[in-house]
């Protein structure tokens, strides 16, 4: 049994078949996904499709793209709509510094306004972080010197010291398509760094579709790919791989029931 835990179920891109994509991913052995929010605006369409499915659940929060767009959304609003039993983790929300789509001191205000959440809640926050580890290293040691909140550093592909400073924070590293890609080398290293405890995979659908369907959409079915991957990069086996990814999912995700 595997998890997936961050897709993006409701993009465009799997609308008109979003019934045969949960299928296909419960046939490969997915038995639960988390998709993600991006925009708070657009939660009533995340939590429909959560509470459509048994088997799906969400977050809600706002990803650093769109922080400007929703520095207006309170701390307790977050908290407030995070109180509905299909909502399973705050985010995702973060720093962006590759594509800068919003300002940075607008995505550093929203990522500070998801951590309170999440130490409210209780709930993970989905940490998106590209291209800032300095930034987001210092704010993640400045906040949980404030109080320990759980959290999750996802689609992993940051450097090492990124890697180390989350997990002695308490955090988690989660490892996307990324890892199979042939010159993701430096990426299974790090992968070798994180304690077994701390991993979790994903799939970041419909991006980042792993070997060997690279370049294609991307959806939850193919979690498998990336969890035999880092199966093989730590040498052991994919069934113990998935046991201890679902175990770990299940930690963070403690509102989520087990199955």
């Amino acid at each position: 049994m595997l998890i997936d835990t961050h897709c993006h179920l409701d993009f465009p891109d799997f609308e008109a078949e979003r019934d045969d994509i949960v299928a296909r991913a419960h046939a490969a052995g997915v038995a639960q996904m988390v998709t993600i929010s991006t925009r708070v605006r657009k939660f009533p369409t995340i939590l429909a499709i959560a509470e459509k499915y048994p088997t799906v659940f969400c977050s809600v929060g706002t990803h650093p793209h769109n922080a400007d767009e929703e520095l207006d959304v309170s701390v307790d609003e977050l908290v407030r709509l995070a109180e509905h039993p299909r909502v399973v983790a705050i985010g995702e929300a973060g720093l962006d510094y590759f594509y800068d789509n919003a300002p940075r001191e607008a995505q550093a205000q929203g990522l500070r306004n998801h951590i309170a959440a999440a130490r409210i809640t209780g709930l993970p926050l989905v940490i998106h972080s590209r291209s800032a580890d300095e930034d987001m290293a210092a704010i993640l040691t400045e906040e949980t010197e404030k109080g320990a909140f759980p959290f999750l550093l996802h689609c992993f592909s940051s450097g090492p010291e990124l890697a180390r400073i989350g997990v002695e924070l308490g955090g988690y590293v989660s490892f996307s398509g990324i890892l199979t890609f042939p010159k993701s080398e430096e990426l299974r290293q790090i992968a070798k760094t994180v304690p077994v405890e701390r991993m979790l995979v994903e799939t970041d659908a419909p991006y980042l579709a792993p070997k060997p369907f690279r370049g294609k959409r991307n959806e939850p079915a193919y979690v498998a790919h990336t969890a035999a991957v880092l199966a093989q990069t730590l040498g052991i086996g994919e069934a113990e791989i998935a046991a201890i990814t679902t175990e770990n999912a299940f930690r963070i995700f403690s509102k989520m029931p087990r199955v």
